[in-house]
Order: C-alpha cells, then structure tokens, then sequence
C-alpha cells in the first residue's frame, strides 16, 4: 500500500466527495468516533437518528435490547450492567439501573420481572430472573432459575415469548451444554457425530472438542422448570423470532474460517419446527443441508455475523417491510430485511439490504412506537443506540400497500400452504412421550408412517420424528416392509437411530430390495444415508451385504448430480468397491469447483485399496496444486492435514519411492510470473455482445463451464451448489439479466455495485487508503477484507488512526476477468451463465448427453 503524503488526503478526500455526491465522510480529530447517521445507507423514505452515543469508559458496549412494561428500553453491556433508556422525550434519559448484574446477552420482559440470559466469566451463566419487590421502579432480587456455562462467544442468548405467551424461549449456542435437567426433548434424544468416514478437527484447533448436539433452542416455565429442547444442531445463533403464525426462526452463524471448503455453511435464515435438527459437528463434520435429517435454511446469507433479529411487525414501515424479517449481520455491518414465503409446510424466500455503514456492528434490534431502535457494539467496540423510522409519504404508502394486499389476497396456493402447516402441526403434537399424547399410541404410529413418504420435507421429517418418539417394536415391521421407498429409506433412517445392533441384517436386508437406479436423486441421498446411518449405529457391513450393495451401486457413480454424487463417492470408497479409487479420483480432476475436489480428496484419504504410483501421484500432485487456492484462515491447514493423514497410509517403501512428489523441491524463483494462459485482449462489452450475439454455431456446455473456473468465479460465486459465497449466487442470473447486463457486470463491475457487496474506503491519520469491508472488530481493531479472491487476507486497522471514511466506488470484484478468454471460450461462459449451470437448458440445441 503505497503512503501518500499527508497533506494529499484532504485533496483526495474532496475529489471523492466530488465523484460521489452521496458519499457522507465523516471528519474525527481523534479518529472515527461512532457511525455518525448520515453514513447510513437506508431505502428511500427512511430517517436515521442517533440517540445515545454509549461512553465506554462508564457505559460499555451494549449487546441487547428489550421494552419494559412503561415503554421503556433495557439494555445490557456485555462485560457491565444493564441501562434503561427512556426515549419518550427528544433527550433519552439514560440510567444505570441499581443492582450488581453483568454479563447479560438475552433480555426480555415478561410475568413482572426482567429475564436476562447471562453469558459470562464474571456471573454465573444462564437464565436469571430480576425482580422489583418493594415498587421502587429498581430490580432488587435475582434467581439463578437455569444455570447453564457461559463465557465464550458461543454462549446462552436471546429470549422471546412462546406464542401462547405462557412460556420464555431461549437459544444458545454450541459451547453450551444443555442444562443438567431437561424434561422433555421434542428432539430425539439419539444425537451422534454420524460422520461415515470420519471427521478432521478444525486445522487450527477451534471446537476441537465441542460434539452432538451444538447450539440448541429450548422453552420453560417463568420459573426455569419444565424445560423442554425444541431443536438442535446449531452453530450459534444469537436471536430468535415468532411470525404472525407463531413458527420460529433464527438466524445462525458460519464458520468463515472454512470458507472455500466443502463443509462451509453460509449464514442462513432457520425455520426452526419441533424436534429438528440442523447438523452443525465441528470441523469438517457438518452435515450438509441435503441430508433427510437435517432441515436445511429458508434463506442462505453467506458470510457474516449473525446478531439480533426481529419481525416488523408493528412499525409504522411500508408492508413489505413491516412484514420482514429483520437480521442483523454484526462483521458486515448491515441490516437484511428478509421477505418469508410460504412454501408448503415451511418456507422459502429472498432477502435484500435494508442498512447498512462501515462500521456498523449492530448487536439487537426491537419495534417500538412505530420504528426500530437498534444498537451496536459488541467486543468493546464503540457503541450506540439509534432509531430508523419511515418519514415517507403517505399516499405511497398506500399505493404500495394496496398493491402488495392484492398480490398477496388469499389464493389456492396459500390454502394449500395453510394445509400443510397444520398437517405439521398435527405430526408435532406427537412429538411428547406417550402419556402426553393426543390421540392413543397406534394412532400416532400410524400417522407417522403415512406420512414418512409425503412430497413436503417439513411433513415428512415431522412423521420421522414422531415415529423416533415411540417404541421401535411398534413401527419397525412396517418401516422394514413399506411399499415405498421413500418411506422406506426414512424409515430406514429413524431405525438406525433407534434400533439396537441386533437389528442390522433386517435393516440391510430391507435397504438391498430397494432399486438404487430408479430412485429420485432426493431419495438416492436418503438411500445412501441409511445406509450410513445403519452401518456407523448398527454395525459394520458382512462380507455379503458389502458385496450385495456394491452390485446394487454398480456404476451408478458419477450421477453428475453433485449431492449425489458427493454421497456416492464416500459410501463406494467405504465399501472398498472395486474402482472406486480411480474413479474418485477421476470425479476429483474432472470437477470445476475446489469445493467438490476437496470433497472427493478428503474421501480419499484413507482410501486402501485400488492405488497404484500413478494414482497416487496424480492425487500427491493435485495438493501440490492446490498451494494456491484460496479459502478461510483454516483452509491451508485443513488442506495440509488432508494431505498428511493419506501419506501417513502409505507404506515407508511407498514414502521413500514418492518422496519427491510428497515434498516436491521448492524452484527458485527468477521473479517472473507464467501465465498459465496466455493474454487474448482487454474486451469491451460492446466488442463481446456482438460476438455473443452473432454466434454461429452451438456453445459447448463443457467449455462454459471450464472458463467458469477458468475465469476465477469459482472462487468467490456460486453456481449451483458449487463455487463460492463472498459473491452473488449466479445460479439464476440467466433468467434475471440480457447479455449485455452480464456482460457489463463482469467487465465493467464498478459500474453498478450492489449495497450487499459495497466496499468501504478507509482514510488514515497517516494518509494511506483501504478499500474493502469491515468483517470483525474488536475494541480499537478493525478487520478489513481487501482482496475478494483471498478471505483469509485481512488488513488492521486502528479506529483512532482512521481519519476519513466514504464509500467506494471501485467495485471489490476485480477487472480483466476475461482478458485470457477467446471470443469463442467467451461465448461458451456466457451460455452456460445464461443456462444457469444447466446442460439440458434449451440454449443448448441438445441435450449434452445427446452430444
């Protein structure tokens, strides 16, 4: 980073103001101060307001908010006490509230008293009930009503009101343990790692030790008893949400140190129904959204730092925000507002970017008279407590409020939808022990099993796991002998969760009648997985049934169906199938994406059989490759831990003959870079519509998706279930934009840059510019990605060093993308962004299969 001389940068900062009108840079004598909120970035009609800036010297650095009976708010400093704001009046009136109380990162008001859930070094973690008994308008007693440990990050937070209003929710996340009483699960209490060739611990020791069952969500009575465990499986959510409808959702956190790994989950949006799970195990252990018992997002996010979340539920906002849902993305500094639809028994939906500045870690947010009134903070960094109301006009408000009442009048597909719910509800009701049921015990059997099969997933995992809920002897012959197969390979699944060991050749032998061929690619999963499940719970695989599946999988690998596929691979290799090395192995050199290549090198790790020198140095060879990928800050180590554990499988004679391609020389450098294609021209989008335009012959599918990779947007966008997350998904791109928006996106990206993906410019004391976003803070630090195509590349900067900030108007996503590509290689990437990553699209004159 070039230093500029110091009396440069107000000359600079003045031609950014004048290049962009619109930035807002905000001057500190002492460095950047709190966000002031003209930086915010709001739709149009919204006000931004600061009503306290939090003094970090006696005030701390507040994490969460909640609304008192007076219409007051409480917040909680994360390493001090708790405040109470009035904020009826211009000035708020802040004041500490009188009662020896830290720690607090869940509040909620609620049956007389504040209910604070303490994560904490200093306190005792877990729920705590603060009480005024002499009306002194002072909370002077607390209870200690469920202790749970705390301390890290990943602790116990938020608290909300069960629908019915009788009972307090709670989330933690996966360094709690749940409470040593739990009275009832409404998940089966039959959690396990359930990795079938193993897992690797994170590669910088993160969570090493954390197991089943991770974050959880559970209920209780105001007094902290009856306490019962509604879900399970995630990382760490911070905040949970009720719709009108009164289902539940979250929002969970990543694990950005894995990004560009296959075992990476984007941020994601949980709709979280009874007894799920949602397969968070540490390292490269997380089960992928795919598996029949896990449930998957409503919404991915990608990267992020998921904090407070709320429905708008209240505020005087236009409908299409009122009806969202609100998450908070801490490292990003943004506010999404999510748009739910329902769909089925569950729901599906987008979302868009409702706030946003730099920085702007917001911790909570609540509706109250009419606005939002959020804070940020967190990790003792500067914080604050603002208001955003709509000041818009009220005949636009009408207009679009009519216009979306009409769009969304009752139609035969909410009907539908509202069907399916209930159905749900009415196979969760069965999710208690026998004596609580509803109906008698046969009938809740046989709800379960007609309902194993149903083309809804919400409905069909909720018959699963009311079937878990009762006794095995009662369900298992008409599991083993079900007519469908769907039902059966659920079926298949809850047995071995359930069953005994004694039960493995009826569940082997029910599982082999099934065609593999002719199932869906949904159900070949759900075969699969049984298959899995049976052999990690029940008992490993006879001689027989190894050989038996194999025939029954008999070049059915690849599917190109990537889940599928994935799948596959592992369960061939741990059959020992003949083959299955070499084409692994070919799966591996053939796939686009480092995600998919390292899935099929991580099943190959321990791989035993079908290896010969050249196999093995083509895998060696492809690590050695894979030195420059790109990826989160445990993505070099996890690769390298790969790598070790196969070498550590091969003989000493094999390691001795393999040396020099275990540990290849280094070459010494002569500081020049090949290219490992050569320069084609600088393009212009005027240039390569034409070209596109004036194709005459057919793209070539596998082309396309070669210059993809080539092109490098692999390594920030997804297509499909490959590729990466700090960019757009471009999956349906082609059903959005003509070819000269695509065209203009990739060669002209500053051009047009989307809130979402917006960099930030810094400008220090010391004369020197950043440009990229804010993603971690922590006091005085701040974290900056600069480099989109390297995540694990972070600069840090100091608050008090930074003189200017404005925003960027150089897109974050580089130039000349396209440079080494031909007219003809271009044509070929457009078509397959155009076909969404779809061979059989009707772009394509054929079928490729046809081809």
């Amino acid at each position: 980073m070039p230093r500029l001389p110091l009396p440069l940068k107000f000359l600079l900062a003045a031609l950014c103001l004048a290049a962009s009108p619109s930035a807002i840079v905000s001057v500190h004598a002492k460095g950047l101060g709190v966000t002031p909120p003209e930086q915010f970035k709001v739709p149009a009609g919204f006000q931004v307001v600061l009503i306290h800036q939090v003094d970090p010297k006696s005030e701390g650095s507040w994490v969460s908010l909640t609304v008192d009976p007076q219409g007051r708010l409480i917040a909680c400093d994360q390493l001090g006490g708790l405040f109470r704001i009035d904020v009826s009046q211009p000035d708020a009136r802040i004041e500490k509230l009188d009662i020896d109380f830290v720690g607090a990162q869940g509040l909620l008001c609620a049956f007389g008293s504040l209910y604070a859930n303490v994560n904490s070094r200093q306190q005792p973690s877990g729920l705590w009930r603060l009480t005024d008994t002499d009306g002194d308008d002072q909370y002077d007693t607390k209870e200690h009503i469920v202790p749970l440990n705390g301390g890290s990050e990943h602790g116990p937070h938020a608290l909300i009101l069960t629908p019915d209003g009788k009972r307090i929710i709670m989330v933690a996340g996966n360094n709690t343990s749940l409470p040593d009483k739990i009275d009832h699960s409404r998940v089966p209490r039959n959690w396990d790692e359930d990795h079938l060739l193993g897992r690797m611990p994170d590669a910088r020791g993160h969570n090493a030790n954390r197991m089943a069952p991770g974050g959880f969500i559970l209920s209780c009575a105001p007094d902290g008893s009856d306490r019962e465990l509604i879900a399970t499986g995630f990382r760490n959510p911070y905040d949970i949400a009720l719709n009108h409808d009164g289902e539940l959702f979250t929002y969970d956190a990543d694990m950005e140190w894995d990004v560009g790994t296959p075992w990476y989950r984007p941020t994601r949006v949980n709709h979280v129904i009874s007894g799920s799970e949602f397969g968070w195990r540490n390292g490269t252990g997380k089960w992928p959204a795919y598996y029949p018992d896990s449930f998957g997002a409503a919404v991915d996010i990608g990267p992020g730092s998921p904090t407070g979340i709320c429905f708008g539920y209240g505020a005087d906002f236009p409908e299409k925000f009122r009806n969202a849902l609100f998450i908070a993305d801490w490292s990003y500094g943004s506010i999404h507002a999510v748009t739910l639809e329902e769909d089925g028994a569950s729901y599906s939906g987008t979302y868009e970017t409702f706030a946003t500045a730099a920085p702007l870690p917001v911790t909570d947010m609540v509706i109250h008279d009419g606005a939002m009134y959020l804070t940020i903070g967190g990790r003792e960094t500067q914080s604050g407590l603002y208001r955003i109301a709509y000041t818009g006009t009220s005949d636009s408000d009408v207009a679009q409020d009519a216009a979306s009442t009409e769009k969304h009048s009752l139609s035969p597909s909410s009907v539908d939808n509202a069907t399916a719910r209930v159905l749900r509800g009415q196979l969760e009701s069965l999710h208690v022990p026998d004596d609580a049921l509803p109906c008698s015990i046969d009938e809740a059997v046989s709800m379960g099993i007609e309902y194993l099969p149903h083309d809804d997933r919400a409905i069909r995992y909720a018959a699963r796991v009311a079937l878990e809920h009762r006794d095995v002897p009662l369900w298992k012959t008409a599991v083993l002998n079900a007519d469908s197969s769907r039902a059966r390979t659920l079926g298949l699944i809850a047995l071995a969760r359930c069953c005994e060991t004694s039960d493995q050749s009826d569940a082997v032998a029910s599982l082999l009648e099934l065609n593999f061929q002719s199932l869906s690619a949904e159900d070949r999963i759900a075969y699969l997985r049984a298959a899995g499940l049976i052999a990690m719970r029940l008992g490993d695989f006879s001689d027989e049934q190894r050989s038996e599946l194999i025939a029954k999988l008999a070049g059915a690998f690849p599917t190109d169906e990537d889940s599928v596929d994935r799948e596959l691979a592992m369960m061939l290799i741990y059959l020992r199938a003949p083959n299955a090395t070499g084409a692994v192995l070919e799966k591996l050199t053939a796939s686009p994406s480092q995600e998919s290549q390292i899935h099929y090198a991580i099943s190959l790790r321990g791989a035993t059989d079908g290896w010969d020198d050249e196999k093995r140095k083509r895998l060696l060879g492809w690590f050695h490759e894979m030195a420059t990928a790109r990826g989160g800050m445990s993505f070099g180590g996890f690769l390298k831990n790969i790598k070790n554990e196969f070498v550590s499988h091969l003989s000493q004679e094999d390691q001795e003959r393999l040396a020099d391609v275990i540990s290849p020389p280094v070459q010494p450098s002569d500081n020049t870079v090949e290219e490992t294609r050569p320069h084609v021209k600088e393009w212009t989008v005027e240039e390569l519509e034409k070209v596109v335009d004036g194709a005459s012959q057919q793209a070539n599918f596998e082309n396309g998706k070669a210059m993809f990779a080539v092109a490098q947007c692999y390594k920030c966008h997804r297509m499909g279930l490959q590729g990466g997350i700090l960019g757009p998904d471009l999956t349906s791109v082609g059903g959005k934009f003509s070819v000269h928006d695509l065209l203009v996106s990739i060669i002209e990206p500053s051009k047009v840059i989307s809130d979402q993906y917006g960099a930030t410019q810094f400008l220090t004391e010391d004369g020197e510019i950043f440009t990229g976003r804010v993603i971690n803070m922590h006091g005085q630090n701040l974290r900056i990605l600069t480099d989109m195509l390297d995540p694990s590349k972070l600069t840090t900067l100091k608050r008090d060093d930074i003189a200017e900030t404005f925003e960027a108007k150089i897109s974050m996503m580089p130039t000349g993308l396209l440079d080494t590509l031909t007219a003809d290689d271009v044509v070929d990437l457009v078509t397959y962004l155009r076909a969404g990553g779809n061979p059989n699209h009707p772009l394509y004159a054929e079928p490729v299969a046809a081809r």
